[in-house]
């Protein structure tokens, strides 16, 4: 399994920044209608729970919050994907069906309330590191180039691949995609994470026909 580290300076900043690191096989493909029905059935149910003022009020997303203002990060400009993904479903807008792989991700996001990275693991070069990330070019999914100054940073040998705002096209789940890098990143330490995880498996193996996991808490 690829080793992954967080920076110390990082961790100075943010004592709680931990995550759930998976690898695992899995067959990738279009999503089918039971994964579109799970989706549907969450957004129902976040939209009868959630306002966006309560959502703030969630304790992982003011973790979270409260992580990137520590940084020197504002919140509110660069939302953390999770806090995103759970805006877009209270204001009824839904989540976009792009595949099995990348919807579980989101699905294990909004149920979980934590920033997921689905990731290419073939496309991932060497050891990982996690640090504060500088002014740097980077390319967000569908964004563009974005500022990631100040907040976490996934980093191979190549360079910058991920954030838990948005991550880039190199490491972007395919069709071709057969190896899977899955972050469950927390602002608030270890609590709940090995059960996150387990949520993982289950949806993965329910939807993705999961299989050679390995799987890690990184602190």
């Amino acid at each position: 399994m690829t080793t992954i580290k967080i920076d110390q300076q990082l961790k100075e900043k943010v004592p709680g920044y931990c995550l759930a690191v998976m690898s695992f096989e899995m067959t990738v493909k279009p999503t089918d209608d039971a994964l579109k029905n799970e989706m549907l059935e969450m957004e129902k149910d976040v939209m009868n729970r959630l306002t966006l003022e309560t959502l703030l009020k969630e304790p992982r997303i003011a973790a979270a919050r409260s992580g990137y203002k520590a940084l020197g990060k504002d919140p509110s400009r660069y939302r953390l994907s999770t806090e995103a993904l759970l805006r877009r479903l209270i204001k009824g807008s839904g989540l976009y069906f792009v595949n099995n792989a990348v919807d579980i991700g989101n699905v294990l996001s909004v149920k979980t309330q934590r920033s997921v990275a689905v990731l290419d693991l073939d496309k991932i070069q060497g050891d990982v590191l996690i640090r504060i990330g500088k002014d740097e070019a980077y390319e967000g999914i569908g964004r563009g180039q974005i500022n990631i100054e100040n907040i976490p940073v996934y980093c191979d040998e190549i360079g910058p691949f991920g954030t838990p705002t948005s991550d880039t096209p190199r490491t972007r789940i395919t069709e071709e995609t057969k190896k899977i890098l899955l972050f469950i990143t927390s602002f608030n330490g270890t609590d709940g994470l090995e059960e996150d995880a387990k949520l993982a498996q289950d949806l993965f193996t329910k939807y993705g026909e999961m299989m050679n996991l390995s799987m890690d808490l990184v602190e």
